[in-house]
């Protein structure tokens, strides 16, 4: 049964991946990112489908965006919480307040604007499924990533938070997609950053993975299989 099934950060890496999976599974997509060449090669490519320039930190551009979507369509099936940024590796006392605070804006403020913007659609036709992107490192920890890992361990909290305030027939749920060689990865990794699969081989398991979950996965810290 066909989905909509919202994605942010839709322009590289996961969220790229995660709307070619989508859109070949038949779902109805609508996706965002920062990017204007990024955001109009997805609408050439896919032009029965729904993308738009929104910074997920400005949430006066989510809400627009939100309600141009639900006006039309509908509450979605699937809002999946992609857009994020890492740090540059150096310890805590090294990094620049302003690049940790943009860090913290885009990976948990962000995650809660879009929550804000859609999901009272969500709660009022109970229904829906809420899938924040978490990281192992949201439930662990490593050096020089220290902001990147206290954004996904908030990830996680908001996630299972949020799952208990939800109406029967919905489900949140902070996700691990596990080790992918995307950008965000050779950041940390360099080189060696090779040796994971790469986004498209990522999402073969991750597309059928996700469309599966069900309001029986509400609160759950869940990774996807590789």
């Amino acid at each position: 049964m066909s989905k909509k099934i919202v994605v942010t950060g839709a322009t590289r890496g996961l969220g790229r991946a995660l709307v070619e999976g989508f859109v070949r599974s038949g779902n109805q997509v609508f996706g965002c990112g920062r990017s204007e060449d990024g955001v109009q090669a997805l609408q050439d490519r896919f032009s029965d489908h729904i993308f738009e320039v929104v910074d997920v930190t400005d949430f006066a551009q989510v809400e627009n965006w939100a309600e141009s979507i639900t006006e039309q369509f509908g509450a979605p099936d699937l809002l999946i919480n992609n857009a994020g940024i890492i740090n540059s590796n150096a310890p805590l006392w090294e990094l620049e307040i302003n690049e940790v605070s943009k860090l913290f804006d885009a990976n948990i403020l962000g995650v809660f604007y879009c929550i804000k913007a859609f999901v009272p659609k969500m709660v009022k036709q109970q229904s829906g499924i809420i899938v924040n992107l978490s990281s192992g490192w949201g439930r662990s920890t490593s050096p020089e990533v220290a902001p990147y890992c206290a954004s996904k361990w908030a990830i996680e909290g908001l996630s299972k938070a949020l799952a208990q305030e939800l109406p029967p027939g919905m489900a949140s749920i902070p996700l691990n997609p596990g080790v992918i060689n995307t950008d965000m990865l050779q950041s940390c990794f360099g080189s060696s950053a090779e040796a994971y699969p790469n986004s498209q081989e990522w999402a073969e398991l991750a597309i059928p993975y996700i469309l599966s979950l069900s309001p029986e996965d509400n609160g759950q810290s869940l990774t996807v299989p590789q």
